[in-house]
């Protein structure tokens, strides 16, 4: 929430640029994209030169003009379209990843079900709707308790989840499927493919469009752009290396499960855990099987404990300013946004509860992902306008990191950002032809029905608010809106010689 100025101590591009990978990447997508052989080569891509790129260099920008002020993403839509605007990206931001937790237990519970030997029973266990059910409710609040013990728990899971749970096996991946090849093994891909895909079939771009989700959350990593010595030249620099270094693990990562599994028998999943078996089978290591499993469960664990201590440390930040009731304000004795966390845990306990009424466990977690990516997305969208009006509402204010020096490089990054968001939001709604995911009926429903619900929810929370939900010391602490600022510098009480004595 705090982007803080420079301490001294500079970040290498390198380090910058590690830092993004590993914000970024996860193994999890892998299989959504494999289906399109090696056209998912363009729509990795595509992706990063449209949406993660001026993501993360327009957020470092933001980041830069705010980084006395406290409220993130809450900040810099408020700043250009005011605070109930503001609110709305800030919860969004929150929602979004509350409705991301069941797709990425579910995952978790797969990793879970490969720990046995056997393969057929391990993909009929990963299937099982109540197994599934039990163990995503069952990791999800293990990680709440844990996160309510405070961030020095969370960070060392994390610290440690991160490196065994996915930058290992995303390198182990591309090394096996590197060795598959090179000694011989049947390609299971059609090498024949062209790189650009058949673009008239819109029902086809559904699983592609989850790209943009694989990319979130590089906004994250612009608090650090005053971090690293000469920002101006060096952070696009660490940038354009990190973004490269992702879409090459997402590449190779994509490739090396097609290589080992033909298109038509990939299963969203389980087929990350198949891919793995069946290189440790081809190269008589079927030990390590179970072994990569525990590491992929981890590596869940550790990523939903950073975003549970997250997003909603934000939407707590801000509703102490009054923009939430007190009882979203409790916290228990470690400081740890209590009620919040408790709040979001019966909602993803609702929320993992489709699993009844969905057909299958993969058509379960294909929908609750569309839906993710379009709650992301209406974020986005409002983070990369802002960034755009505030070249004109607050043309004269500090920009320690700036893009170009006029606002052409803004126009055509911001611009660029926007577009591509409001591309992958429009093929979002588009049920994909490779899964079979039930009633349309039902899939248009959710999507249509959650998103109004969650967009609507904070305008009626704004509309309610009243004085007495501002916490005097953090309202005190969060500081005005630029409109605002004049009103509160004249409100300073006056000193002796006439002169308002403003706190430094």
């Amino acid at each position: 929430m705090d982007a803080k100025k420079s301490t001294g101590f500079k970040l290498s591009v390198m380090t910058l640029a590690i830092m993004n990978v590993t914000a970024v990447v996860s193994l999890r997508g892998l299989p959504a994209e494999a289906v399109y052989g090696v056209s998912s080569a363009f729509y990795y891509l595509f992706a990063a030169i449209v949406f993660l790129i001026p993501t993360a260099l327009v957020a470092a920008e933001l980041a830069a003009m705010f980084s006395d002020k406290q409220g993130g993403v809450f900040r810099w839509v408020g700043e250009a379209f005011g605070p109930r605007t503001g609110f709305l990206a800030i919860w969004l931001q929150w929602i979004e990843s509350t409705i991301w937790y069941p797709t990425v237990l579910t995952f978790g519970a797969v990793s879970i079900a490969f720990i046995g030997m056997d393969q057929t029973h391990d993909m009929s266990l990963a299937s099982n709707k109540m197994f599934t059910l039990i163990v995503v409710l069952a990791i999800y609040w293990i990680a709440t308790f844990i996160s309510l013990r405070g961030l020095d728990w969370v960070g060392k899971i994390s610290k440690w989840g991160g490196m065994i749970g996915t930058i290992i096996p995303a390198a182990l991946l591309i090394v096996l499927g590197g060795v598959y090849i090179a000694t011989g093994g049947h390609n299971n891909m059609d090498m024949s493919q062209s790189f650009f895909p058949d673009l008239t079939k819109l029902d086809n771009l559904v699983l592609a469009s989850g790209i943009f989700l694989f990319y979130a959350g590089m906004e994250m990593m612009g608090i650090h752009v005053m971090e690293v010595k000469d920002p101006a030249r060096n952070y696009p620099r660490a940038i354009i290396i990190g973004s490269l270094i992702t879409v090459c693990i997402f590449v190779l990562g994509t490739f090396s499960l097609g290589f080992i599994i033909p298109a038509k028998d990939i299963n969203l999943t389980q087929s990350l855990l198949i891919g793995f078996d069946n290189y440790f089978k081809y190269l008589h290591m079927s030990w390590a099987s179970p072994v990569i499993a525990i590491a992929l469960m981890f590596g869940v664990l550790a990523g939903v404990l950073t975003w549970v201590a997250g997003p909603s440390k934000g939407i707590f930040a801000v509703g102490k300013a009054g923009y939430l009731p007190p009882f979203f304000q409790k916290t228990n004795r470690n400081g740890v946004q209590r009620n919040i966390l408790l709040i979001q845990g019966g909602l993803v306990t609702l929320l993992s509860l489709l699993f009844v009424v969905m057909p299958s466990v993969q058509s379960f977690y294909q929908i609750l992902s569309q839906l993710t990516v379009l709650l992301y997305l209406i974020m986005y969208m409002l983070m990369f306008a802002a960034a755009i009006v505030l070249r004109y509402k607050m043309k004269d204010l500090n920009r320690p990191f700036r893009l170009g020096k006029g606002n052409g490089m803004m126009w055509l990054l911001g611009g660029l950002g926007f577009c591509g968001s409001l591309l992958a939001f429009v093929l979002s709604f588009i049920p994909p032809g490779q899964i079979a995911v039930g009633s349309n009926t039902v899939w248009f429903s959710v999507l249509i029905i959650g998103c109004l619900v969650v967009v609507t929810a904070p305008f009626i929370i704004y509309a309610m608010r009243k004085p007495s939900w501002k916490d005097p010391k953090a309202a005190a602490e969060f500081a005005p809106f630029h409109w605002d600022a004049p009103k509160a510098q004249s409100a300073v009480p006056k000193t002796a010689t006439g002169k308002n004595q403003v706190k430094q």
